[in-house]
């Protein structure tokens, strides 16, 4: 056994050597100095004199803890939060971070799905192509067998403060590339929210269709990113950066494809063939309570307690495993002439039913009847928070 423990050993009383309390608590005497220096697990008693460290067999507990936080892969930062709660608070905080570990896994998965199938339909050209074929002489053009011409989007966006707010975090836009809606929170939700559809507007990629989808999901993260950063030096100046933020939903229009960018509880929902789908998932511990089975979706329909956000565009930059788990979802949508999308902000979602959503959606005849119709059922229904909605209809382009 190290020195220290041995020494401890005769001077301790009750309290336990950190050799000791190593074996009980299963990690090792190194991490235990590294995690009092981070102060996540203090001793009982340093001696003055020599420095040794002096454990209260009452920690142990709260020791494995620590270690099995660390086994699932949590950071030390948000570690020193949990172990800081009582219980009920610790096992919100763990169910919030591993729900967030699954979503990630899941936006993983989905674009691992993308890829086998992108590679496995390039292998499938590849094959059919004759052994001459990039000397041959040809142009290399290619056509799409049935197209309709090409497809243009008619567009509108709406905001409202709400019945009950003061002030309006929302923000919507509705442009002929851009179709973005994102819900501020905190003291600086505002300005959280404009940044990061200001930050979507400057993309002039994708003109007439030209990128690959290779090309369009690089462009998607590259566009993600530019809105975390711009999110970021708006909070800058608040008190605290980390507490303001925004949700994020957009889909930017190529002219042949739809780029989705989503992070927060804001939603995408797709009409097509008189039936309303959504489209996004949220990042939210209610969300990912349904996904393991705890709740049902009625019961989170009537679930007391607060919208927590599991994902969102926030302030203050963060280390780099937590701000890759923080990264908004991309992916492409296929589009169809007759598609009519809907982004809306939870002031909608939350508080209107999908089935007076598809109504309005459907009785309207163009997107800006659309919003206005939505906007009148969230008030309907007390117009608890502020909304934002955009509504996209796709077109034959004239």
């Amino acid at each position: 056994m190290e020195r220290e423990g041995r020494a401890g050993g005769a001077a301790s009383g009750e309290l336990v050597t950190i050799g000791e309390f190593a074996r009980l608590s299963r990690l090792s005497a190194k991490a235990l100095r590294r995690y009092d220096e981070l102060g996540l697990l203090r001793p009982a008693l340093v001696d003055p004199v020599n420095g040794y460290r002096y454990y209260d067999p009452a920690q142990v507990e709260g020791a494995r803890l620590v270690a099995w936080l660390r086994r699932i892969g949590m950071p030390l930062n948000r570690i020193g939060r949990v172990v800081a709660l009582d219980a009920g608070a610790a096992a919100v905080e763990v169910r919030a971070y591993w729900a967030r570990v699954e979503a990630e896994t899941a936006a993983r998965r989905d674009l691992a799905t993308y890829l086998v199938d992108h590679l496995s339909a390039e292998g499938r050209t590849m094959s059919r192509m004759p052994d001459n074929a990039e000397n041959n002489g040809s142009s290399g053009s290619t056509g799409s067998a049935g197209s309709v011409g090409a497809l243009a989007i008619r567009c509108a966006a709406l905001t409202d403060i709400g019945v009950v707010r003061t002030a309006n975090q929302d923000a919507a836009f509705a442009g002929p590339r851009l179709l973005a809606v994102a819900d501020g929170f905190g003291e600086g939700g505002a300005e959280a929210s404009a940044a990061a559809i200001e930050a979507l507007k400057p993309s002039t990629w994708g003109r007439d269709g030209a990128l690959s989808a290779a090309d369009l999901l690089n462009a998607l993260e590259d566009t993600a990113d530019s809105a975390a950063r711009a999110v970021r030096d708006a909070v800058a100046p608040c008190e605290d950066p980390d507490g303001s933020g925004t949700t994020l939903t957009a889909m930017l229009w190529t002219g042949s494809r739809l780029g989705l960018v989503h992070i927060g509880d804001s939603r995408a929902y797709l009409l097509r063939g008189g039936e309303l789908f959504r489209i996004t998932h949220d990042h939210s511990l209610v969300q990912s309570m349904i996904d393991d089975g705890s709740l049902s979706p009625e019961e989170a329909a009537s679930h007391p307690g607060p919208a927590l956000l599991l994902k969102a565009l926030v302030g203050e930059a963060r280390p780099a495993a937590v701000a890759v788990a923080c990264r908004p979802d991309v992916r492409l949508q296929e589009v169809l002439a007759g598609d009519r999308y809907l982004l809306c902000s939870d002031g909608l979602s939350a508080v209107v039913d999908t089935a007076d959503l598809r109504t309005a959606v459907v009785a309207a005849d163009d997107p800006e009847e659309a919003v206005r119709r939505l906007v009148g059922l969230a008030r309907e229904a007390g117009g608890p928070d502020n909304v934002a909605c955009a509504v996209a209809d796709v077109v034959v382009a004239e």
